[in-house]
């Protein structure tokens, strides 16, 4: 009946009818890419799985105002941007690094979430100088304060 391209051209979308009982239904195409095989830290290899991205994404989203709509448009910005490279073996960091640069335009919090299993932050340390470059607020003095988590008591 109909057939759209997705804005970004890497889905086709079509409006159909069953001929025998005129059931209207849509139906999404998608591209599959060539497949990938990512290079972990450790050195072992394993096939790309779009499914853990999203997976690792949607996590570092879970109860923020990031959509579902959302979450597959960085996936999908992601991996356009794997599809781009070369070489059809990829590095992990190079996922998770392009997955931090998409969190980081639409939600701050699910970023410092995703980098902060993402990089392993050691410390407290880690994670606030991650927070405060994040800020662009590096070295402030205010930022470093320890906050009082209970007022004084004003009868005391």
């Amino acid at each position: 009946m109909e057939t759209r391209v997705s804005r970004e051209g890497d889905t086709i979308r079509r409006r159909r009818e069953c001929l025998s009982c005129e059931f209207r239904f849509t139906t999404r195409e998608a591209v599959i890419p060539a497949e990938f095989v990512v290079v972990k830290r450790d050195g072992t290899r394993e096939e790309f799985n779009p499914d853990k991205l999203c997976a690792g994404i949607r996590r570092a989203c879970w109860k923020r105002s990031v959509s579902e709509v959302q979450v597959e448009d960085m996936v999908n910005a992601v991996i356009r941007d794997l599809l781009t490279l070369q070489s059809r073996e990829i590095c992990s960091r190079e996922i998770g690094e392009r997955a931090m640069e998409a969190l980081q335009k639409v939600d701050e919090v699910a970023y410092v979430r995703f980098a902060s299993v993402y990089r392993s932050f050691r410390n407290i340390g880690e994670f606030i100088n991650e927070v405060q470059n994040l800020s662009g607020r590096q070295d402030t003095p205010a930022a470093a304060a320890p906050v009082d988590p209970a007022p004084a008591d004003p009868q005391a």
